[in-house]
């Protein structure tokens, strides 16, 4: 309904639209050329590209309606566009319209179908008045403006002329002409539709225009003496149901009588009758009903004046109210004074204690200067008694009643309201919207820099750089770091454990070195209690190879 109700696309536009989106439900999508939609609208091929053009550029509020991806072949020969439409969410109003119409009406009569038909789908009354503020002019010097109501009838005759509507003249509520849009053309359209009125068949008679509207210069209703099409429901146009709300013989206004039905009454003012008019003469002095009543109607009951009982208040509000009651005096409307009582009462029954709502009252009144108060009902209702606050039932004005302590919500709320203040004028002024402080030379603030540097370290390289050099590997016998070069490829050992590997075993005959302080040789004891015939570290049971290998696996 974009489309249809803005004034920003033309009417060739919504037409190019219906064929190509209907074209565009297939599994290949809309691949047809711009002369072939052409040839299925009956219009030239300029005008497509037109409402291509029109419905692909972004329309005032940036909604782009049409998609066209361009395609080539692979011999490098180009071929026709694939066109796709936007997607319509499901909050956005839209109407059903048969692809047959595009074809067989032209775009302004499109246009005014697609209306009747969104208008017939939810219910709507509609008038030809209404139709017309739908049709706009898109050229000249009245290019945007609606049409008038009689080129509405017009174009609404051409319709029907078409067979795609059906008028029933006079058949909806209140003397309107009633649209009836069919998805299909009928072969003939039913006699009960085409009935017209007795004046209808007069003017046929006359010999005058026989369409449904008038000619132009001749008004927005149509000929035979039907009069003006209605554009405003007037409720005195059917019988009411209440026969006693009468209606002005000249003008079909209810009866205006100020007081005529008092609400309240304030004290010691008399209760106001009714007028013995039962209406608000205003051209005539004819009191008789205009309705005529059915035969063996009963006459309606008149109605009496307000006779209940005068306002009271209960004693337990008017003492919560003793601080405005120099106020309250003053306000002579007892509906005030009565919503004033019941607000109170509301309060109290909620479980707002008494003191607290004297206490607001006492406050509010002694910061508001008297001459300042223009309605004394106004200020009690919207100034004195409603509670400010968050949403903390405690909380009054931002103080907690209970404990006198100010109120954190309250607190952050206010904060709030001042740093957005703070920040839009730091903006306004060039600064920094958080430090405040002038941005620096490339434009940054330096402050903001350092904190973003705080916050977000620099990453620590998760691979150190290999030093330069040939591979390096561990020793399987000692488990050293060394280069893998040479002998060392094959055998992967040190030199110190290749040269003890290749060593001859000592015979057991040579007696093995002794230390001066000890009796017999400390040898290592390896790995898994096998000596492997090094001499032990001095302070250890191992040599210095096993040691490596005992400091490596705790290490691990």
């Amino acid at each position: 309904m974009r489309l249809v109700t803005s004034a920003f696309y033309a009417d060739i536009a919504l037409a190019v639209y219906v064929k190509v989106k209907a074209l565009g439900l297939r599994e290949e999508g809309c691949q047809a050329r711009a002369a072939t939609i052409a040839s299925y609208l009956g219009i030239s091929k300029a005008s497509v590209e037109r409402g291509l053009a029109q419905l692909a550029r972004p329309a005032p509020d940036q909604v782009v309606e049409l998609t066209s991806r361009r395609r080539t072949l692979r011999g490098g020969r180009g071929t026709s566009a694939l066109r796709r439409t936007r997607p319509l969410s499901r909050t956005e109003a839209f109407v059903w319209v048969p692809v047959a119409a595009a074809e067989d009406l032209s775009p302004r009569q499109l246009r005014a179908y697609a209306v009747i038909a969104y208008a017939q789908a939810v219910g709507l009354a509609l008038t030809e008045a209404e139709l017309a503020g739908s049709l706009f002019h898109h050229s000249g010097a009245k290019a945007g403006q609606p049409l008038t109501t009689t080129a509405a009838g017009v174009v609404v005759d051409e319709l029907e002329s078409a067979r795609w509507l059906t008028v029933r003249r006079r058949a909806a509520a209140y003397g309107r002409h009633q649209f009836v849009a069919h998805d299909i053309v009928p072969d003939e359209v039913p006699p009960a539709l085409c009935e017209d009125d007795d004046g209808g068949r007069e003017a046929a008679e006359s010999g005058t225009d026989e369409s449904g509207t008038s000619p132009v210069g001749e008004g927005s209703g149509p000929l035979g003496g039907e009069g003006s099409l209605a554009n405003e429901e007037s409720p005195t146009t059917d019988r009411p149901d209440d026969v006693s709300a009468l209606g002005s013989p000249a003008v079909g206004e209810a009866q205006v009588v100020e007081g005529a039905w008092p609400v309240e009454n304030p004290p010691g003012a008399p209760a106001r009758t009714r007028p013995a008019a039962p209406l608000a003469l205003r051209a005539g002095e004819n009191t008789n009903s205009s309705i005529p009543k059915q035969r063996g109607e009963p006459a309606p009951a008149p109605r009496r004046p307000y006779a209940g009982p005068q306002l009271t208040m209960s004693a337990e509000i008017y003492a919560v109210l003793e601080p405005v009651h120099w106020l309250l005096g003053r306000v002579g409307n007892a509906f005030v004074a009565r919503k004033i009582a019941r607000e109170v009462g509301r309060q109290l029954r909620s479980g707002m204690a008494a003191e607290r709502i004297r206490h607001r009252l006492t406050t509010r009144f002694a910061q508001t200067m008297t001459s300042d108060i223009d309605d004394a009902g106004r200020w009690l209702l919207g100034v004195a008694l409603p509670r400010w606050g968050c949403g903390h039932q405690d909380c009054e004005a931002g103080v907690m009643w209970s404990t006198g302590r100010r109120c954190d919500v309250c607190a952050e709320v206010v904060a709030d309201r001042f740093f957005a203040r703070q920040r839009a004028q730091r903006l306004e002024d060039g600064l920094c919207p958080e430090h405040g402080t002038r941005p620096g030379m490339s434009g940054a603030c330096t402050d903001c820099t350092a904190d973003d540097a705080v916050r977000r370290p620099a990453a620590k390289k998760a691979v150190l750089d290999l030093p330069p050099g040939p591979p390096r590997g561990t020793c399987t016998g000692c488990c050293t770091r060394i280069f893998l070069v040479g002998r060392a490829l094959a055998d992967g050992l040190c030199p110190p454990c290749r040269s003890e590997v290749s060593r001859p075993t000592a015979p057991a005959s040579i007696p093995m070195p002794t230390r001066p302080w000890m009796s017999e040789p400390m040898m290592c004891t390896g790995a898994n209690d096998v000596p492997c015939g090094r001499e032990a570290l001095p302070t250890r049971s191992v040599c210095a190879r096993h040691r490596i290998l005992e400091l490596a696996s705790e290490a691990a």
